[in-house]
């Protein structure tokens, strides 16, 4: 398994500059222990105006099959046909990435002690692949690599030179040329692309692979033409990781879409007016305004219906006087993420006593939300289909009925203000809908006296005098019990 990385250079900025980016010595020819093999590096040419590094991968194929033990992805991909016997050990694969983020490290990560000018560099780049599967062929190569600003060759591998008629076989001999690259980003670019490229990975694919995926697709990954085809293949098609992926690229890509943080995103394209100081975002805002509605309310139980990740969870954790809050979820993914950001495993026993995370769906009755003081829906009923809402309804007012109800939604007609956002358009893919005021405020005041409530309406964020704000929250509280049992 072989790759090869030429630059050129000049006699002020020498292609020898590549030994101190790769962080090896253009002069040694270097051996890594690797977990299949060993990992060579060497230097086939290394003068000022021309360098070549090259990286050869001598896979151990009877420690592939014995740490595979031999089955489907946590050994060789061909091991069904035969397990000492496959392309494993010659064709570019996850085994060649692995060894590339392993050997080069620090390059990846665009970190270099002694010259710490010439990471951000970009300069002239070739890669050469000999053997690269392809599943795709030729054309995939290039939709893959063209967009991140490569120029590519992907020349057809025949199945026997000697036997034309039988055709191409699933390789290409690979070579990209770019120079407008940094080194850094180019092993990047090769550290996700080689197993997409053969979908097919020689380990078990665990959820941490998410994060290094994001990691190392950052800056690029987001805005990919085949965003969804690379995060499916290197997630080794698992539904559930592809999905969590796909969410959270989006989150980046809306992000950048707003100019602000991830973190700043929760479940719409939070925009910011302009001022000179970096305003509140409207999540915090949010946030903010519920638990103020759920103070004045005096609630010291308190349910957060459609908890997501655990943000308000973990803000009401903070005040004392909230003596215990319970965060639902339809969506396992949602607690488990949750219960990190809330650290339960790490909890001291009287605020872990405070908590509680667990799965339901609001589309159901639940005995479990009963007897509660005050129950949150942030963001949560734009996500249903129109025909949904009574359903839901009926779970919280009709049969949970804690004394105080706080819901949150968009406020459509404050869209036109953001630029970014198409018009048209809702603010997140996955609203069924999104009210005006007046629809809101309809529908909120017809559940509120088909339950027994009372309601009242708050402004969350800059309130504009023409379309309002861009979030609307109604805060219902039930009415007296002999009226709340004759509604």
């Amino acid at each position: 398994m072989f790759l090869t990385i030429t630059t050129t250079g000049t006699p002020e900025r020498p292609a020898t500059d590549l030994g101190y980016l790769l962080h090896k010595h253009p002069d040694k020819a270097q051996a890594f222990s690797t977990s299949y093999g060993t990992a060579h590096v060497l230097y086939p040419e290394a003068e000022a105006g021309r360098c070549t590094a090259a990286l050869l991968l001598e896979v151990d194929a009877v420690a592939l099959v014995r740490r595979g033990k031999g089955k489907g992805r946590g050994g060789a991909p061909d091991a069904a046909l035969a397990q000492y016997v496959n392309d494993r050990p010659y064709a570019a694969s996850s085994l060649l990435a692995v060894a590339l983020s392993s050997v080069f490290s620090s390059a990846m990560k665009g970190v270099c002690n002694a010259r710490p000018e010439l990471p951000g560099q970009a300069r002239p780049l070739r890669v050469e692949v000999p053997a690269l599967p392809a599943r795709g062929g030729p054309d995939l190569v290039r939709k893959l690599f063209e967009p991140l600003g490569w120029t590519v060759t992907a020349e057809p591998v025949a199945l026997d030179t000697e036997f034309p008629e039988w055709g191409d076989s699933r390789y290409v001999s690979l070579v990209l040329e770019a120079d407008t690259l940094t080194l850094a980003e180019a092993l990047r670019h090769l550290y996700v692309l080689l197993p997409v490229l053969d979908d097919a990975k020689h380990y078990w694919v665990a959820p941490d692979e998410v994060d290094k995926l994001l990691r190392v697709g950052e800056g690029w990954l987001p805005g990919h033409p085949e965003q969804r085809l690379i995060t499916s293949r290197y997630l080794a098609r698992r539904w559930a990781l592809t999905r969590q992926a796909t969410e959270r690229l989006e989150l980046v890509r809306l992000a950048e879409a707003d100019d602000s943080e991830v973190e700043e995103i929760d479940n719409a394209v939070e925009a910011e007016t302009e001022a000179e100081e970096k305003p509140t975002p409207l999540a915090v805002q949010r946030r903010e305004a519920i638990v103020t509605a759920l103070r004045q309310s005096k609630a010291a139980r308190v349910l957060d219906l459609g908890c997501g990740q655990g943000q308000l969870v973990q803000a009401l954790l903070k005040d004392p006087a909230f003596t215990e809050v319970v965060g639902v979820d339809v969506s396992m993914r949602a607690l488990t993420i949750a219960s990190r950001r809330l650290k339960l495993d790490r909890m001291g026993e009287r605020q872990a006593s405070r908590v509680q995370l667990f799965q339901g769906s609001l589309a159901y009755t639940d005995v479990r939300l009963k007897g509660y003081d005050a129950a949150v829906l942030s963001e949560v009923i734009e996500h249903l289909d129109l025909p949904r809402l009574p359903a839901l309804e009926y779970a919280v007012f009709g049969s949970a009925r804690p004394r105080t109800v706080l819901v949150t939604t968009p406020n459509v007609e404050y869209n036109v203000r953001w630029e970014s956002l198409p018009a048209g358009h809702v603010r997140h893919g996955d609203h069924r809908f999104e009210w005006t005021r007046a629809e809101f405020r309809a529908w909120a005041g017809a559940v509120a006296e088909r339950h027994g409530y009372g309601v009242e309406f708050v402004a969350v964020g800059p309130d504009d005098p023409e379309v309002g704000p861009p979030t609307q929250m109604a805060v219902f509280t039930m009415t007296s019990p002999k009226e709340a049992k004759a509604a």
